[in-house]
């Protein structure tokens, strides 16, 4: 058993991107954060499923080049295969949660950021 605390962690790039509280070794676990504009570049995973729960605010996910306009309370699941992106269009911040299984050390294959 682990109790993990999300305010002993950090996010990767300060105010914004994941921040891990679990990494392996079945699934990883993030709280995510993105300010106003922010985003992240495009990818796909080969094996691993990704899911998005929206905390607070609203974001825009694009699956496959379709853009999936999210807000509190909804999730959004990502097949392996389909390139994802994700940015953040309102005028507030955005916490979602991440949740990626089955755990591969290496999986996230960077593409272009589709154009919406």
């Amino acid at each position: 058993m682990n109790i993990i605390d999300e305010k002993d962690r950090e996010y990767r790039n300060g105010d914004n991107g994941p921040k891990y509280l679990v990494q392996g070794p079945r699934l990883n676990f993030a709280v995510v954060q993105f300010m106003p504009g922010q985003d992240f570049r495009a990818h796909y995973h080969n094996v691993m499923e990704e899911n998005f729960y929206i905390m607070e605010g609203e974001v825009t996910i694009v699956v496959d080049g379709k853009p999936q306009n999210l807000s509190k309370g909804q999730l959004i699941h990502i097949e392996p295969g389909e390139v994802h992106y994700v940015v953040n269009r309102s005028a507030a911040p955005v916490k979602m949660i991440a949740c990626l299984a089955p755990y591969q050390e290496k999986d996230k294959v960077e593409t272009d950021n589709p154009r919406i």
